[in-house]
């Protein structure tokens, strides 16, 4: 299925997780080049992509671009290069992340970069249709996107990230709010969620947020 919108995303979001002054840039998962683009400073830019289309594209704004997966185009990637490596809302599509959160580092600097973003599985709205609805329904995008291969929590994607050696820098919650919409069965999850931040005393607030966002430095 193609999914032009989901290659032109610029997550202005993310802006504020990045390092000042990144000198060589790797977007694993670039789409178009929109977000390492308007990385400024920087003295090269390179991005991997899997989608043809969206690398092409995505070369006529990055120094270089590697169309496939990571796993695919590694060997073509400079050793102990790259400053910042950034992967918004890319780990969550891999056969394996805990391999490319190790593998990715032989192609960073020692003081090296690693800033992203993965979906919240703890999100009152999947919890309520989990516990309630006994439902687990995947989606064209968002939370329940159908290509997902990997879920997260808080404690998950921390853990992933320091097993692989990073140290973490800021992880926290990020698009997300608590409000009933007019989807069907709104209202009792906004209840649900109101119920729990209620009775956790407002320490369950992770439940809101519809990802984290994160920026990690090797070591």
């Amino acid at each position: 299925m193609t999914r032009p919108a989901y290659y032109q995303q610029q997550r202005h979001d993310m802006r504020a997780y990045l390092p000042g002054a990144p000198r060589r840039v790797l977007e694993v998962g670039c789409g178009e080049g929109g977000f390492s683009a308007g990385i400024q400073g920087a003295a090269e830019k390179w991005g991997i992509e899997p989608n043809a289309a969206a690398a092409a594209v995505a070369a006529t704004r990055l120094d270089r671009v590697l169309t496939g997966r990571f796993d695919d185009v590694t060997a073509d990637l400079p050793r102990h290069y790259f400053d910042l490596v950034v992967c918004n809302d890319v780990i969550e599509h891999m056969d394996d992340h805990d391999r490319f959160l190790r593998d990715i580092q032989a192609h960073m600097t020692a003081d090296g970069i690693l800033v992203g973003s993965v979906p919240n599985m703890r999100n009152y709205k999947i919890l309520f249709d989990l516990l309630f609805l006994k439902d687990w329904r995947y989606q064209d995008s968002g939370i329940m996107d159908r290509t997902h291969l990997r879920w997260f929590t808080q404690n998950a994607l921390r853990r992933s990230i320091e097993n692989a050696g990073f140290r973490v820098e800021i992880l926290r919650g990020m698009n997300g709010s608590l409000s009933p919409g007019r989807a069907k069965w709104a209202w009792p999850r906004f209840l649900f969620g109101c119920l729990w931040l209620a009775v956790t005393l407002g320490s369950a607030r992770d439940i809101i947020s519809a990802q984290f966002g994160f920026r990690a430095v090797r070591g």
